[in-house]
């Protein structure tokens, strides 16, 4: 029997639906949720990302500010501009776009947004709340990929899921927030040897390397829930995701579509956290 999909891209629209209610509530009491996003260059992909935020952004009334500045932008530059929305009162959220320009040092930038304000849960000081169980700002793509899994009624607690990929994104903090859900967690990446057998024990296994097709059926245990992150351009210029998705359904009992299943719920979740910023620093409980 064929997998159930999960479209990221339903759920995404039911959440902002209801963050658009609650959007109006707050604006009642005078609260209006800001976020400014920050775009180094004209990077293709990034602006179409940005764009996206900022439709997503309008949806919902959050209050969206783009800045844009030119590559030659200098790091001390950028810093400084952080600094001045870490003072502003309005602004409850910032992001900068990455990648950034090779000589901007990206870590750099990610730490001196203000973690009350690292509506992107990058700041090791987010990233250690994460890591103790303490609530944050949780990183978007894995915080939406937590809220598929539970939208569907996926069991987590005592599952064995395998997430192929260690990047600071994705990998590890969805692996950490699995955890938290008291699953059993592998991680496998480049160098770990004979990945197939990790993979065949997956119950819950999430795939984020960005290689077209990575992992076909033949891997995956029968009746496995399959999550593709991977957003990959074919050569005829269709997008796809790092799973072979007409195998691997017929191996799992739920799989994600690329395109229309994992990405829609990174911005949505962008604007869960902003909104959740909002209400923090106004004493509004939740």
């Amino acid at each position: 029997m064929a997998a159930e999909v999960i479209y990221g891209s339903e759920l995404a629209q039911s959440m902002r639906d209801e963050m658009k209610n609650e959007v109006l509530d707050l604006r009642e009491k005078g609260i209006i949720p800001g976020l400014t996003v920050i775009l180094i260059g004209d990077d293709p992909a990034s602006k179409s990302y940005v764009l996206g935020k900022q439709r997503a952004s309008e949806y919902v009334g959050v209050e969206s500010d783009l800045i844009t500045l030119p590559d030659s932008t200098s790091e001390e530059e950028l810093l400084s501009l952080i600094n001045e929305l870490n003072n502003k009162e309005e602004v409850h959220g910032i992001l900068v776009q990455l990648p950034l320009p090779a000589h901007i040092n990206e870590q750099k930038v990610i730490e001196t947004i203000t973690p009350e304000k690292d509506v992107d849960g990058f700041h090791p000081i987010n990233i250690g709340r994460m890591m103790t169980g303490k609530d944050t700002f949780f990183p978007c793509t894995p915080y939406g990929i937590i809220q598929m899994l539970k939208s569907k009624d996926i069991k987590i607690e005592g599952k064995h899921a395998v997430i192929i990929g260690r990047s600071n994104i994705v990998g590890k903090p969805v692996g950490q927030l699995l955890l938290n859900e008291n699953a059993t967690v592998t991680y496998c990446h480049s160098r770990t040897n004979d990945m197939e057998k990790y993979i065949n024990q997956a119950d819950i296994l999430i795939v984020a390397v960005g290689m077209e097709h990575f992992i076909n059926g033949d891997y995956i245990k029968d009746g496995a829930v399959v999550i593709d992150v991977g957003v990959n351009r074919t050569k005829e210029g269709t997008l796809t995701g790092d799973v072979e998705f007409e195998s691997a359904k017929e191996k799992a009992s739920f799989i994600t579509p690329v395109p229309k299943g994992v990405g829609p719920m990174t911005i949505t979740m962008l604007l869960h956290n902003t909104i959740k910023s909002a209400k923090i620093h106004n004493g509004v409980n939740s």
